[in-house]
């Protein structure tokens, strides 16, 4: 008996495919055919998830980079009692093991974000959406701290928030640039030493 297709699986694998080809590529040069090539997926199966390309990224974020960012950036520091000592441990322990594919490809919000927001509202409005979830869960942590008594009370919680988020992204388009982990670690022991100013 032949086992029916799941089609949430489908719709997964386009997804994962996507987003591999358009890390390493770029939104405007990854095709769907070569998207495809990367699946066991038909282009009928593609178009039933996704009527075009534009539908497909918008997908991608709204979905793919949706988990990655709260897998790596805010489930980590829910609830942490030192929101300081937790994002460093957290930038060790998460970029430690991905350095190089960092320095190669960049982030991938990173990347599309400057690909992409300036040529259509769409992903404009999506990648934001995630910037803000960002720089919310941030601010909460330190605020958190500052209820524990590991972040100084008089730091404004957001603008800490926002200067991280800023920084940590300026530090993957530098090393991106530069292809240069040496980059990569200079900015983000700049980055540790400001927060390291955050505690009381």
């Amino acid at each position: 008996m032949t086992r029916g297709r799941d089609p949430q699986e489908t719709r997964r694998k386009i997804l994962r495919a996507a987003f591999a080809r358009i890390h390493s590529e770029g939104f405007r040069a990854a095709g769907l055919n070569a998207i495809l090539a990367d699946t066991d997926v038909t282009k009928g199966a593609l178009y039933h998830h996704f009527p075009n390309k534009m539908a497909l990224g918008y997908a991608l974020v709204d979905e793919v980079l949706k988990e990655y960012l709260a897998e790596w950036w805010l489930r980590p520091l829910e609830g942490a009692e030192d929101p300081v000592e937790g994002l460093a441990q957290l930038i060790q322990e998460r970029l430690s093991g991905e350095v190089p594919a960092i320095v190669k490809l960049g982030c991938p919000l990173n990347n599309l974000a400057l690909e992409m927001a300036g040529v259509d509202e769409g992903f404009r409005q999506r990648i934001e959406a995630l910037y803000r979830n960002w720089r919310k869960g941030l601010a909460r942590a330190f605020r958190h701290g500052q209820q524990n008594g590991t972040v100084r009370g008089d730091v404004d919680a957001e603008q800490v928030a926002a200067f991280t988020v800023a920084a940590l992204q300026g530090a993957f388009a530098q090393a991106k640039n530069a292809q240069s982990v040496e980059v990569f670690q200079d900015c983000l022991g700049g980055l540790s030493v400001f927060l390291t100013a955050l505690r009381p």
